[in-house]
């Protein structure tokens, strides 16, 4: 257990954190220098990588996040080669950057059925889960160093959603004494933590606003063939369907208070199936439709449930869909007058900000530091998040 103790014995570690989302592009990577703890984290993010998933694989993966589609033998497959691939991409990302040595990784895994709302399952009432793939114990024993995972089950079996995880992060790297701030993540599913000025942990709140990249990268892929619409040259040519607009947010989703978390179980193939019959010859006014469905979304979450409370000075966005420059010109139209930034304004890399949130997590696991937020999840207590595999 030598490897165990100089973890624990090490204050300051060098950590990769990984991160897989439900856009199905591919594999994050970020590796930082990480010491102290909360308000004291000291973050230097060394290196960030992409490795984006081979076509195939992707089939795979997205057969396998549908119910109707999905099979245990390939979950048991996909469950092995994910965390293989992540510690290639580990690997090569050390390669990249001339990184000799890591002390820990934290490994999110990739999201293949989140059911955080308690039914009635196998005869028994209130079962809650929540299940990433990508196996801890390959990663460690590939890359041979402790991995720490599993990070969204603990929350669940307190109650809570299990998601979002990235408000610890935000808490500790944006908060600020006089602003009020909002993160929004544009990921495969759009989610914003709210920062109040001068705010405590534990008056931090976040929630899943509805789809943002999920929605928008199936439906080119679908209409053109195309893994996502680049700078959203498709919709920013196509006209939005305001009678479309308006049934998609009558959605019962988004009236829903938070704690809320989504995916695509009600995102996913089935819906952008829907919402692609209603544009037949017309795929731009579709994306156009699709990206004002992600605007309007956030922008009427933010006034239902932020704004009453605290009105905001600034919206910080992240993800893959900050480079859709059409999505943020209307995100910008619709939070007016509150200003869009990127984290990049304020030295976090938009694309890496995910996957080295997990890299503090898996940090704060080993401090033995609980980093759920129950004003976040709906948790009846915070939890000490992830499991460790050593290699």
């Amino acid at each position: 257990m030598d490897v165990l103790r100089r973890l624990l014995d090490t204050p300051e570690r060098t950590v990769a954190g990984l991160m897989s989302g439900t856009s199905l592009d591919g594999i994050d990577v970020a590796i930082a220098r990480i010491g102290g703890s909360g308000r004291t984290l000291r973050v230097e993010t060394l290196a960030c990588r992409h490795t984006p998933y081979a076509a195939d694989l992707r089939a795979v993966l997205l057969r396998n996040v549908e119910a109707a589609t999905s099979n245990v033998r390939d979950l048991a497959q996909l469950n092995a080669l994910l965390g293989r691939l992540f510690a290639e991409a580990v690997r090569d990302a050390m390669d990249e950057a001339g990184i000799g040595a890591l002390d820990l990784v934290g490994s999110h895994g990739h999201t293949m059925h989140h059911v955080p709302d308690p039914e009635r399952f196998g005869g028994v009432e209130g079962v809650a889960s929540t299940l990433q793939l990508g196996a801890p114990s390959v990663t460690a024993a590939l890359l041979g160093v402790p991995v720490v995972g599993d990070f969204r089950s603990a929350d669940v079996a307190l109650g809570g959603q299990g998601a979002p995880l990235v408000p610890y992060f935000d808490h500790a790297l944006f908060a600020d004494a006089r602003e009020h701030r909002a993160l929004l993540n544009l990921g495969g599913i759009a989610n914003v933590t709210v920062l109040p000025a001068g705010g405590r942990a534990d008056e931090v709140f976040a929630f899943d606003t509805g789809p943002a990249n999920m929605v928008l990268d199936a439906l080119a892929l679908r209409l053109y063939g195309e893994p996502f619409d680049r700078d959203g040259r498709h919709a920013a040519a196509g006209t939005p369907d305001e009678a479309a607009l308006a049934g998609l947010l009558a959605d019962a989703y988004f009236e829903r208070l938070p704690p809320k978390s989504t995916g695509r179980e009600l995102f996913g193939t089935e819906y952008v199936e829907r919402l692609a019959a209603r544009f037949p010859g017309a795929p731009d006014d579709a994306l156009a439709t699709a990206c004002e469905l992600t605007a309007h979304s956030v922008a009427d979450a933010l006034a239902r449930f932020v704004t009453p409370r605290h009105p905001l000075d600034v919206v910080i966005a992240s993800g893959g869909g900050v480079h859709n420059r059409h999505l943020m010109a209307r995100l910008a139209d619709a939070l007016a007058p509150v200003p869009v930034r990127t984290t990049a304004d304020y030295g976090v890399d938009p694309d890496a900000k995910e996957a080295l949130c997990f890299a503090v997590l898996a940090h704060e696991f080993v401090n033995g530091v609980p980093t759920s937020l129950p004003s976040v999840t709906g948790a009846a207590r915070p939890a000490l998040l992830g499991t460790l595999a050593l290699p």
